[in-house]
């Protein structure tokens, strides 16, 4: 990937935290259910009759995990690659320009949003069926790949394998112009659930249009906290001045604080301000 302008190069993203967990989550996972395929171990369809989203188990059943265990189950070495290719290709940029945990929300939503699209449509018998089985972890993927083309919008990138840049925005368009048509004609017809991958996409535009802008938000959130918190020991010091006052002239004697709270000693008693004391301060 490349910025406008810039001399095209061949450079790869790094494998950044948030990335790198999940591609070693989704790796191990498939690689364990390989193991236990070639070894004759009856272990992969019990892994999959639970984990796999299947939109009346979870309706009927209660089997709310499948929301999230989906993602985590590929269907041969082709679909779990690419799915861990992108993620890798985008999903660094997107981690680094956002943080980790900001990332994860962000992939998170999309796994859900794509689970609830797919249970959605099924029981109104639009595109699949409730019995139907859904697995991938392409609607989080869908969701990076959104964030990466609002975020990278101008960004040039390499379509692999063929060699030519085009803007991120313009791929961003043509995938999901193909995956709406493809959802449309075919549904999962073809063991592609388009309708998932529509379902990540649509939460992923949600979660960067409408969701929280970390680095404002924090700041003001901050600065209210820190003022309000301040704001409230001034008051405090000005109460604690007021009632020590009090105490003082019923014992006929007589002490003066500013309008901070600050004590003014008797021989700067008639200077302006905290009365240039040493012993005043404000907070």
């Amino acid at each position: 990937m490349r910025r406008t302008g810039e001399p095209m190069t061949l450079s790869l993203p790094p494998f950044t935290r948030a990335v790198t967990w999940l591609i070693g989550i989704n790796t191990g996972v498939f690689l364990l259910m390989a193991v236990f395929s070639l070894a004759h171990i009856p272990v992969g369809p019990y892994v999959r009759y639970y984990c796999e989203l299947v939109p009346s188990d979870v309706v009927q059943r209660g089997f709310v995990w499948q929301l999230i265990t989906y993602s985590f189950l590929h269907e041969g070495i082709a679909h779990w690659f690419w799915n861990m290719f992108g993620l890798w290709m985008f999903g660094s940029a997107v981690e680094n320009a956002w943080g980790t945990r900001r990332f994860f929300e962000l992939y998170f939503i999309g796994v859900m949003g794509a689970a609830i699209t797919t249970i959605a449509l099924a029981f109104a018998h639009i595109l699949g069926n409730p019995g139907g089985a859904t697995l991938g972890a392409s609607g989080g993927i869908f969701a990076v790949l959104i964030a990466f083309g609002i975020l990278f919008w101008d960004r040039e990138i390499m379509m692999i394998p063929f060699p030519f840049l085009i803007k991120a925005k313009y791929f961003v368009g043509i995938l999901i112009v193909v995956t709406l048509a493809l959802a449309i004609s075919g549904g999962q017809g073809d063991n592609v659930a388009y309708v998932a991958h529509l379902g990540g996409l649509l939460f992923g535009w949600l979660y960067v249009r409408r969701g929280p802008k970390p680095a404002l938000v924090n700041v003001s959130l901050s600065e209210r906290y820190y003022g309000l918190r301040n704001s409230y020991y001034r008051w405090k010091r000005r109460r604690a001045a007021r009632k020590f006052e009090v105490y003082m002239r019923e014992h006929d004697r007589q002490v003066n604080f500013d309008e901070h709270g600050n004590y003014i000693p008797p021989e700067d008693q008639g200077r302006k301000g905290n009365g240039g004391g040493k012993s005043g301060w404000v907070n």
